[in-house]
């Protein structure tokens, strides 16, 4: 059970992009992309077969996993992730800080 999940809403830590909040679009090996963070420009050759016209556009680029955390929006905070195990023998993500369950 990995500590981030796609959709999960976090804050980078350092960076260009430092503070900026936005939702896990994808997750692969030790990095993340995430929604309207770390954008940069991309020349773009046309392709008329697919339908796509060059120029310049607006690509998300992947952040390493270590310079995010989980936002915490009881606190309005960054928050670091552990596990419970619960009464019935699921296993759960919860907040470091507050104990709550991340997952409702």
């Amino acid at each position: 059970m990995n500590k981030l999940k796609k959709g999960d809403e976090v804050i980078v830590l350092t960076g260009k992009d430092n503070g900026k909040r936005g939702a896990i679009a994808m997750i692969k090996s030790d990095r993340v992309l995430i929604d309207g963070v770390n954008i940069a420009k991309k020349h773009q050759k046309p392709n008329p077969n697919a339908g796509v016209a060059g120029g310049i556009v607006d690509k998300e680029m992947p952040v390493h996993i270590s310079n995010v955390a989980i936002f915490n929006s009881a606190s309005g905070k960054a928050d670091r992730v552990g596990f419970k195990t619960l009464d019935d023998g699921r296993k759960v993500r919860v907040y470091k800080s507050t104990g709550e369950v991340v997952d409702v």
